[in-house]
């Protein structure tokens, strides 16, 4: 008798064990799915800032002409872009669809769209897309910076997006 009374004691702590393993894992797969499905569904942005060239002609007048690559997995919108910590108001910019990488040239672009930063406005750029942006009026660049490096950084609600060049001279 004394024994069967063990016996019963004994499976007591065993049922209370796997109770609370099984409690524990249990809790570990629930926390596990969640993770999984919060860091595959997160889609991060991610912009990148490509043949960047700033140019000043012998009259001091200076432009610059860069592409925009989206390369994460949601739209971003670019909200400010400064070249020097200047910000630019006047922006000429065109969404890039054909496959060959478009030359950035000290000329104005015709057909591109016109964006006016002073009155609010932003950029749109989707996913996967590349845009060119052209920057014209640069009072703050001149003759004198010619071969001096200059950076160009474009804010999302994000991020920031830095990328730098050297002045170069204009020659027609």
């Amino acid at each position: 008798m004394k024994l069967l009374k063990s016996r019963k004691a004994l499976s007591t702590v065993v049922t209370t064990l796997i109770i609370l393993v099984v409690s524990v894992l249990l809790a570990t797969v629930v926390t596990f799915y969640a993770v999984n499905v919060t860091t595959t569904r997160v889609q991060e942005e991610s912009l990148q800032i490509t043949n960047l060239h700033i140019w000043c002609a012998s009259n001091g007048t200076a432009s610059a002409a860069f592409m925009i690559t989206n390369t994460g997995g949601r739209d971003a919108v670019i909200n400010k872009i400064t070249l020097r910590g200047v910000k630019a108001n006047t922006i000429y910019y065109d969404i890039v669809t054909s496959p060959t990488d478009p030359q950035c040239k000290f000329s104005a672009p015709s057909g591109y769209d016109y964006l006016n930063q002073t009155a609010g406005e932003s950029l749109v750029l989707p996913s996967g897309q590349r845009m060119v942006v052209y920057l014209f009026d640069l009072d703050h660049i001149s003759t004198s910076d010619i071969g001096v490096s200059v950076s160009v950084v474009a804010f999302t609600a994000n991020a920031q997006y830095y990328k730098e060049t050297n002045v170069e001279a204009y020659v027609a």
